[in-house]
């Protein structure tokens, strides 16, 4: 129960603030603890409006983070969605609750693991996850009403994630570009067309695997 205020006060003075004002989405963020999937030594920062360090380059991204890509797939509860990043299962837990089946993909054996043990302790049935490499999206479920990418791609959003999605308007969000100026976006799919919605600013880091920009040599 002590976390219980806490939780209240991120969804009301971070999330909601940060113009997330899907009813669902900061339902479930006032649901699910996500004290659960903090790593012990940052259990403190929980609650707070930062990124968590994983380890290997990973991070859990911020509750307002957490909250503008939930809204952005505008999950109305019968969907398939896949997420590309489990980390320790933060994410993975809410889509449950706001969507009808979720394909989650990690490329760290550790966190699959991890994840897959907060997600139990929470009884979360409708979840597969996936150990592997999902920057290229995971064909096999393909297509999805929805896909979520909790790292950032520095040289755009591959084509092929984008064709599996349902091609009756599939939704992707990601993160693209460089730092200091990355952009969330939001990708829609009708047939054979693709339309991008700039959302805000932002950093995070890069996927693991994915192509980098060549660094500058003198």
């Amino acid at each position: 129960m002590r976390f219980l205020k806490v939780r209240t006060n991120m969804v009301e003075q971070q999330v909601r603030p940060w113009h997330v004002l899907n009813e669902a989405v900061l339902s479930v963020m006032s649901q699910i603890p996500r004290e659960t999937f903090v790593p012990h030594d940052y259990l403190n920062l929980a609650y707070s409006d930062t990124d968590i360090p994983l380890g290997d380059h990973q991070t859990m991204l911020s509750p307002k983070m957490v909250g503008n890509a939930l809204q952005a797939l505008a999950l109305q509860g019968d969907e398939k969605v896949l997420e590309v990043g489990t980390g320790t299962g933060y994410i993975t837990a809410c889509l449950s609750k706001l969507a009808a089946t979720v394909i989650s993909v990690e490329i760290q054996p550790a966190l699959s693991a991890q994840a897959e043990k907060n997600l139990s302790s929470l009884q979360c049935r409708n979840i597969t996850l996936e150990q592997g490499d999902g920057s290229q999206g995971w064909e096999i479920y393909a297509p999805y009403d929805a896909i979520v990418v909790t790292g950032s791609y520095p040289l755009g959003v591959p084509k092929k994630i984008c064709e599996q999605l349902h091609p009756k308007g599939g939704r992707l969000f990601a993160i693209c570009g460089l730092a200091p100026a990355m952009q969330a976006v939001r990708i829609e799919r009708q047939s054979k067309s693709y339309t991008t919605h700039i959302l805000f600013e932002t950093v995070v880091p890069a996927l693991s695997n994915v192509p980098l920009p060549p660094k500058f040599q003198f």
